[in-house]
């Protein structure tokens, strides 16, 4: 049993699928599209062990990453991809075969031999800690350094923001001498925050395509409601506070973000650890403010123009996303993010690819003016416009990197069912279906945040063990997946974002400078 869970620990989770040659193109693409049942999958992986992967397996690692791209126009949109007839490797180990895989080695050594490659990332959790407060983060230097070698293939995405006092790119600039260096040597990190809609490059140039000026004086209003709310609302009972404690929680509970002003109650879990009912009771509060909102932009002519992300959260329902309550010591939904509609991360994810192409062939396949505001949100219609405007020929292997994904085991009416989401749920997923539909073998990756200030599921894991036996690796990730969940977390990294970090570092050491367009002579 681990200490911190009481949960079983797990001895191995290096979960590794091995393919030999298929003998016909057919039984290759069945090799890739891996139909197996989820539970017939993770008993084959008890008892793997990372260290009987030797370097002489890894893959297809000195030639292309695309497995089955096929020539624009060489099927019909939404046929599944064929793989192509090139002589194989006698053994195929494809990355997104894994199961929440530790063999780091394995992931640095493959990723580090593709010919494309695209990391879209998630901030808080993954390249840094949770905190109670988000004006205390921190970043280490070298991860802003690497992501400059790493500059052409790696964005972040992030329900965050890059800009204001509590954005990243006070974070990064704090890491170094202050504003003029890091704009200078162009260290900001690249990509999209407030869920897709605040676009950032890495000389700190912002922008928020789609957003009307409208959209965005409502937004600025929000946070001094929710500080007169918060106010109001915590002077009575079941709360009761004095004003001195109400003043100092609301300032650090009120984010003025500028396109997702966020009431992050933290602190309040903290707080009220002896006085559950009470935070549970201001979950609840939170979210009626936030139905509030919706309801007054709604009478100002904005209709649909705003919905609220809850994070982390058990999904959406036809209503919206979905609360997710504390229970025990789980603190549940922290995060109540006032967003613009289409601040989804999944559909940052064709933005970003966009931009991806636009600069390795000069031309963007989706439009210059393409933004979140106008893409599809079904994650269908956005892997159908994926197959037309992409051409597969060019399309990288993507490593999706995430901590917020959630699974949750809830009873209704005496009908148990499970309850999945995560703020990072549906962008990774997406990563997930363009990688089987492109045959780029894209990578899922989870970085467990849970050991940081802010109580949520984590990994139950144990050193590996002699004997390589392991306990039942769906308890080890109770809260996070489950033997249904159809989204795969390939590699993990149990360490959180301290051992991402080392990661990431090592990667872009041995990656730099394959980012660059052909016209910089790399």
């Amino acid at each position: 049993m681990t200490a911190e869970t009481g949960r079983p620990g797990i001895a191995a989770l290096a979960g590794v699928r091995v393919y030999r040659q298929a003998a016909s193109p057919d039984e290759r693409q069945n090799a890739l599209s891996n139909t197996r049942p989820r539970k017939e999958q993770a008993a084959s992986l008890r008892g793997r062990s990372a260290a009987s992967i030797g370097p002489e397996r890894l893959a297809w690692a000195a030639g292309s990453n695309t497995l089955g791209a096929a020539p624009r126009g060489a099927r019909r949109p939404g046929a599944p991809r064929t793989v192509p007839t090139r002589e194989f490797p006698s053994l195929l180990m494809y990355l997104s075969q894994h199961d929440f895989s530790c063999d780091h080695a394995l992931l640095l050594e493959t990723l580090a031999a593709s010919d494309r490659l695209l990391i879209i990332q998630d901030l808080d959790g993954v390249c840094m800690g949770l905190v109670r407060d988000p004006l205390t983060r921190t970043v280490e230097r070298a991860y802003v350094e690497a992501g400059k070698l790493l500059e052409g293939c790696f964005y972040v995405l992030t329900n965050g923001e890059h800009i204001g006092s509590r954005g990243m790119n006070r974070i990064v600039e704090n890491a170094f001498a202050g504003t003029a260096e890091v704009k200078a040597q162009g260290l900001y990190l690249p990509g999209l925050a407030g869920g897709g809609v605040q676009l950032q490059d890495c000389h700190g140039e912002v922008c928020h395509p789609g957003v009307s000026d409208a959209e965005l004086a409502f937004l600025r209003a929000v946070p001094d409601t929710a500080r007169r709310f918060l106010a109001g609302l915590l002077a009575e009972p079941p709360y009761s506070l004095a004003a001195p404690e109400i003043e100092a929680l609301v300032a650090s509970t009120v984010l003025d973000n500028l396109v997702s002003p966020t009431v992050n109650i933290n602190e309040f879990h903290r707080a009220f650890r002896d006085r559950p009912q009470a935070y549970a009771s201001l979950q609840r509060d939170l979210a009626r403010l936030m139905e509030g909102l919706l309801r007054e932009a709604a009478a100002q002519g904005l209709q649909d123009a705003f919905f609220v992300h809850y994070a982390p959260n058990l999904g959406r329902d036809r209503h919206g996303e979905r609360l997710k309550p504390a229970d025990g010591a789980d603190a549940g939904t922290t995060d109540f993010q006032f967003m613009l509609a289409g601040a989804v991360k999944e559909v940052g994810v064709l933005v970003l690819l966009n931009h991806y192409y636009h600069r390795h062939t000069g031309e963007y396949p989706l439009g210059e003016a393409f933004n979140a505001r106008q893409a599809p949100r079904d994650p269908e219609q956005l892997l159908a416009l994926a197959r037309e405007r992409f051409d597969p020929q060019l399309m990288p292997r993507i490593m999706g990197v995430g901590d917020t994904v959630t699974s949750h085991r809830h009873d209704r009416d005496g009908q148990v069912e499970t309850l999945r989401g995560g703020s990072d749920r549906g962008f990774l997923t997406l990563v997930q279906e363009l990688g089987r539909d492109f045959g780029t073998d894209n990578v899922v990756a989870f970085v467990d945040s849970s050991r940081g200030e802010v109580s949520r599921p984590g990994l139950s894991l144990t050193a590996q063990d002699a004997s390589g036996s392991s306990a039942d690796i769906w308890s080890a990730v109770e809260g996070i997946s489950d033997h249904q969940d159809p989204l795969r977390l390939n590699f993990v990294f149990p360490g959180g974002h301290a051992e991402y970090v080392r990661f990431f570092c090592a990667l872009a050491a041995r990656f730099r400078g394959k980012g660059r367009p052909p016209s910089s002579g790399s």
